[in-house]
């Protein structure tokens, strides 16, 4: 079954607006340099999962819009390429340190939801982003707290659950690349903005 994330990124660098306006709506998250983040998109994150699209650093920081894993996890270009922010001179090709998924926009979040209202929610205690300290930009989201974002968002029924099943996905495995109904994975983006450095 599919699951549910968080991605943080910094509006004045790629804001979900810029998603929108992609090839195809669609992008590769480069930039994660934290490990543990790096682990969730190279070890959990499955096609098919929902996204929640979050602006960080700005003011207020607050959920932006709904997004969908279209493609698994793949090495990060940023690493081998000197003129990018996120180039990582240790990195093996043969072994990259480093690995992005691809996300395609699903729907904006209109007007967006911002921090001070999401900590008044008690149906989200225990959210990793309303911890004390928590500054992980990748992060798994519970099918529970999902369903109450998606409610504080204005949604009346779930965006990335219409685009599941319109896609014949509404059963997400593991294996979805070899699925007789998956869709066929969108080329990333390349693109010259980079997600935060984490």
């Amino acid at each position: 079954m599919s699951r549910y994330w968080l991605f943080k990124s910094e509006a004045e660098c790629f804001s979900y607006k810029d998603l929108e306006n992609a090839t195809n709506q669609t992008t590769g998250w480069d930039g994660i340099r934290n490990y543990q983040a790096r682990n969730f998109l190279r070890d959990d994150v499955k096609h098919g999962d929902g996204v929640i699209y979050y602006h960080s650093n700005a003011e207020p920081p607050g959920m932006a819009g709904i997004a969908v894993v279209v493609e698994e996890a793949h090495p990060d270009p940023t690493q081998f390429d000197p003129k990018a922010d996120h180039f990582d001179p240790k990195s093996d090709l043969k072994n990259p340190t480093w690995m992005q998924v691809s996300i395609k926009a699903v729907a904006p979040v209109l007007p967006e939801v911002g921090l001070p209202t999401l900590r008044l929610a008690s149906e989200l205690d225990g959210l990793e982003l309303l911890k004390r300290g928590s500054r992980l930009s990748v992060h798994p989201v519970s099918p529970e707290h999902w369903k109450v974002l998606i409610r504080m968002a204005g949604f009346k029924s779930d965006p990335h659950a219409e685009w599941l099943a319109e896609n014949g996905l509404e059963a997400i495995s593991t294996s979805a690349k070899t699925s007789p109904k998956s869709v066929a994975k969108t080329p990333a983006k390349k693109t010259t903005k980079s997600r935060q450095k984490d």
